[in-house]
């Protein structure tokens, strides 16, 4: 039986931080709903066989409206979210359950709406990655830290890194991560944490990018805005 990976955009979080109306997910970048730069460059992923958007609770005609308009005739999966991104995350594992128990889904890709920049070699890279070692996720180096200890700064002699995503792990292991979570009642700060936490996937980094940013904050607006707009142009010129 082949197997295919399915990979999942999560916009079910609210725009309270970037000062947004609603959910930042539907923020217009470079005349397109955030949201919809994820679908549109998943489209082009060959080893991504379905994708999923995953909703906010009470925006299914929104999110379906958005991507009818925005991203005609795309095959999108809509699932609705929870009042967490744990939540969210377990609500879409047990929609593809049946497809990951069977072997027809072997890889699952979980990545935010809210990272509308990143690459087609991000998310084949992160697939890859994941059929061969369980799981992945790409990393940037963190410099410049310090340890503030009785008033003294002292650097930080070990490495450490700030996570993004995509991040993708061999679909049998996060759905048994995330029912053992339910169990427990744990909920991580992403989905990693939850992989390591209940299996010994070993989870791979790779190099991220500063291009990757996570619309967060105003300012992070302004800069997608622009990154997306100086991408779209190059890509259009002769």
């Amino acid at each position: 039986m082949d197997s295919d990976a399915v990979a999942v955009v999560l916009a079910a979080g609210s725009g309270s931080r970037v000062g947004a109306d609603g959910n930042k997910a539907y923020l217009t970048l470079d005349g397109r709903s955030m949201l919809v730069w994820s679908l549109d460059t998943l489209s082009r992923v060959p080893g991504v066989a379905r994708t999923v958007l995953v909703f906010r609770q009470g925006e299914a005609e929104l999110a379906r409206s958005t991507v009818e308009r925005e991203l005609a005739g795309a095959p999108v999966e809509f699932v609705e979210g929870g009042p967490t991104r744990h939540q969210s995350e377990m609500n879409v594992l047990r929609y593809l359950s049946e497809d990951i128990e069977s072997g027809a889904v072997d890889v699952v890709l979980i990545h935010d709406a809210a990272r509308p920049l990143a690459d087609t070699g991000m998310f084949t890279t992160a697939i890859t990655l994941a059929r061969d070692v369980g799981g992945a996720l790409p990393a940037l180096a963190v410099t410049g830290l310090a340890r503030v200890s009785d008033g003294a700064a002292r650097p930080l002699a070990e490495a450490v890194v700030r996570v993004q995503t995509p991040q993708a792990f061999r679909a049998r292991d996060v759905l048994a991560a995330y029912r053992c979570a339910e169990r427990d009642g744990f909920e991580g700060t992403d989905t990693s944490s939850c992989v390591e936490r209940y299996t010994d996937v070993d989870v791979h980094t790779f190099p991220g990018s500063a291009a990757n940013l996570k619309v967060t904050y105003p300012g992070d607006v302004a800069v997608a805005h622009q990154l997306l707009t100086t991408q779209n142009r190059a890509a259009d010129s002769p």
